[in-house]
């Protein structure tokens, strides 16, 4: 990597789970009434290819201190079941607007740790999203577990309700660096819980690791990543630890900043990774992400039919995702709409039979073709606006802002498209940036360099 091109376009830049991005929203947000009714649109227009749920269950037992995440702290584990109560009469609330069977293709569990939730009660969460849906032939039920808190008996009951695919949340095999984010988990712990899922019959398994995270540095991320690859996971996800401690509070406050990796040194261990994931067989897909080639998102991938949402990158394509439990978000496409975000508010209003939403953005005509665009280049790495219904003036500004990025050799432009290089493939976001007209009404003098650090 070109150590001047990664000081050019060193600059924080959003990762386009969603377009526009949450800090752009309108600050008025969304009305009930239109969220309702975009959701209901959205279901007529969709529902026969299927939905997508996601189901946020936000309790851990220990604070993890690199987390990011909405989650709440407890060992008393009474809490699950009034929790998952909320969430299925939620879900009923939504059945109160689709006048058909929703068909359900896709199902994903954050947190949070969802395996804190003991088997009974992850068979009543299941059980009660799916008794008044219809199932789709090719569907993928996934959820994220926690190598020292994930059961064989949690595994084989996740399965026989339908989970194929599994995500272990592996961070880093460095004793200090465990230590220091509070997250001591040891090697064998990871192989024992992937050995068991393997063993049970899981399709897809993943691992999570994060460069970047105080005291790391090159031979951590060479020790971690030739673990990973003893057991050899169907895919990876690699991210960028961000520390916003001002954001999200005293949990990213066990550490001195000066123990973070900085800006180069931060880089090289997202290259070193990058170049060990290739030599170990892993292909990259979009940003973040790298699989196997038997896995289906490589296919997916090879086929065009990679998809973006608020999860990530999905291999199933879905107009319509609903988001349950505490600070979920939901997108029907032309909405969006995100939950409270405290266990006992959003207990407090589904048990009302109200919708726990407290703020969204409603897309206009100039969002919705944006979005397109985005998440093809995030996607496949290119995009068209040949046909009419792909055009906006802020495509053209956009293109002719370009130059430096064409000089560098980062993106290939034409009359009515652009792809996007192999050597810009780290600074997809960078890329998009330019496409994101909310971002650039709001801070105009932003520079829009951004990579994947």
């Amino acid at each position: 990597m070109d150590i001047e091109l990664i000081r050019k376009y060193n600059v924080p830049g959003p990762r386009y789970t969603s377009y526009p991005t949450v800090p752009y929203w309108d600050k008025e947000g969304i009305s009930l009434s239109d969220w309702k009714n975009t959701v209901l649109k959205s279901f007529k227009e969709s529902n026969h290819q299927g939905i997508s749920l996601y189901i946020h269950l936000p309790f851990c037992e220990n604070l993890c201190t690199f987390c990011g995440c909405h989650k709440r702290i407890t060992k008393r584990h009474e809490v699950e079941e009034p929790y998952i109560d909320s969430v299925i009469k939620e879900w009923q609330l939504y059945l109160g607007l689709f006048e058909e069977k929703p068909l359900i293709k896709e199902i994903h569990l954050g947190g949070g740790t969802p395996t804190f939730f003991s088997s009974a009660s992850l068979t009543k969460l299941i059980s009660g999203i799916v008794e008044h849906a219809t199932i789709a032939n090719k569907y993928e039920f996934s959820f994220e577990g926690h190598p020292n808190h994930t059961s064989k008996e949690q595994l084989q009951t996740l399965y026989d309700l339908g989970f194929r695919r599994v995500s272990f949340g592996v961070q880093d095999y460095n004793d200090k660096v465990q230590k220091t984010i509070n997250r001591v988990q040891p090697f064998e712990n990871v192989k024992e819980v992937h050995e068991w899922s393997k063993e049970i019959g899981y399709t897809s398994i993943s691992h999570d690791l994060v460069f970047g995270l105080p005291h790391q540095t090159k031979e951590n991320i060479q020790y971690t990543i030739d673990k990973t690859n003893e057991l050899k996971p169907d895919r990876l996800a690699y991210y960028s630890y961000a520390h916003v401690p001002w954001i999200k509070g005293l949990g990213q406050r066990g550490f001195n900043e000066n123990d973070l990796p900085k800006d180069e040194e931060k880089r090289e261990l997202y290259e070193l990774g990058k170049q060990l994931f290739d030599q170990n067989g892993y292909v990259e897909i979009g940003m973040d992400h790298f699989a196997l080639k038997t896995d289906d998102m490589y296919e997916a991938m090879s086929e065009n039919k990679l998809h973006r949402n608020f999860m990530g990158y999905t291999t199933n394509n879905t107009q319509l995702m609903i988001g349950l439990g505490m600070s979920s978000i939901s997108d029907s496409w032309y909405s969006f709409a995100q939950n409270v975000k405290t266990v006992e508010e959003y207990q407090e209003i589904v048990n009302k039979g109200e919708f726990p939403i407290f703020k969204g953005h409603l897309l206009n005509e100039e969002d919705l073709i944006l979005r397109k665009h985005i998440l093809a280049i995030m996607c496949q790495f290119e995009t068209s606006w040949e046909e009419p219904q792909t055009q906006s003036p802020i495509i053209d500004t956009a293109i002719t802002k370009m130059g430096e990025l064409v000089k560098d050799g980062l993106v290939e432009i034409d009359k009515n498209s652009l792809k996007v290089t192999e050597k810009g493939k780290p600074f997809v976001r960078n890329i998009c940036m330019f496409f994101d007209a909310r971002l650039n009404r709001a801070k105009p003098n932003t520079p829009t360099f951004s990579s994947t650090i």
